[in-house]
C-alpha cells in the first residue's frame, strides 16, 4: 500500500489577517500552493505570525514555524481573487527553484498514447515543437531551461510553458495530469 505523499513546504498566495470577508469566524487565514504537486491549501497561521505573499513556508509533518493547522485541500474555484492574481508568479518561483526536476520532464517525457505525448499537454507544443524537442534530446540531455531554448528553435519560455500547465492542472477538469494531483471536491462538514 504507497502511502500518500504529502507537500513539504508551501508557498504563500495569500494571507487574511481576519480571515475571508464573508465568513463569520475572524482567524487568520492563509492559502498557500504545495511545491511538489502544486497542492492548493487553506492553513491557519501560528498565533501573531504575518505572512507575506511568496514566502516559502514548512507544511511538514515535523514541528512547523509558522503554519498551525492545514485545515483543508482547496480546489482552484476556492482561492481567493488575490491568491489567484499570485498563483502564476508562484508556480514560477517553485519551477525556478527545482529547475533540475522540470527539465527532466522535458528529458523524460514520453507517449501518452499512440496518437500523443506528454509533452504535448505543454500549451504551444505541437508535432513541430515535439519534434525538435526529441531530436534534440536524442542528441544530447537537457541540461538547464537555458539549454532547452537554445537548442529547440522557436520554442517559448519552458518555464512559462510548465507554469500555464499547471494552471490548467489546477482549474480542472483536464484529460491527463503531469505535474498536479487532481482536485474531487469533498463535502464539509
Amino acid at each position: 500500500m504507497e502511502t500518500e505523499r504529502r507537500e513539504e513546504y508551501a508557498v504563500v498566495l495569500d494571507f487574511m489577517h481576519t480571515g475571508k470577508s464573508f465568513s463569520n469566524r475572524a482567524e487568520p487565514l492563509t492559502q498557500l500552493i504545495g511545491e511538489e504537486w502544486f497542492t492548493l491549501l487553506e492553513a491557519t497561521p501560528k498565533e501573531g505570525v504575518v505572512l507575506s505573499t511568496g514566502e516559502r513556508v514548512y507544511i511538514g509533518k515535523d514541528e512547523r514555524d509558522k503554519i498551525s493547522v492545514i485545515k483543508f485541500r482547496i480546489g482552484y474555484e476556492e482561492l481567493t481573487q488575490t491568491a489567484k492574481e499570485n498563483l502564476s508568479n508562484a508556480i514560477r518561483l517553485i519551477i525556478k527553484a527545482n529547475e533540475k526536476r522540470f527539465v527532466n520532464f522535458f528529458n523524460k517525457a514520453g507517449p501518452i498514447n499512440i496518437r500523443e505525448h506528454s509533452l504535448e499537454l505543454l500549451p504551444g507544443i505541437g508535432k513541430k515543437h515535439l519534434n525538435a524537442i526529441l531530436g534534440a534530446r536524442n542528441e544530447k540531455v537537457f541540461e538547464s531551461f537555458d539549454d532547452i531554448t537554445s537548442r529547440v528553435q522557436l520554442l517559448q519560455d519552458p518555464i512559462k510553458l510548465i507554469g500555464d500547465r499547471v494552471v490548467k492542472e489546477l482549474e480542472g477538469g483536464e484529460r491527463f495530469y503531469v505535474f498536479t494531483k487532481p482536485y474531487s471536491k469533498r463535502p464539509r462538514n
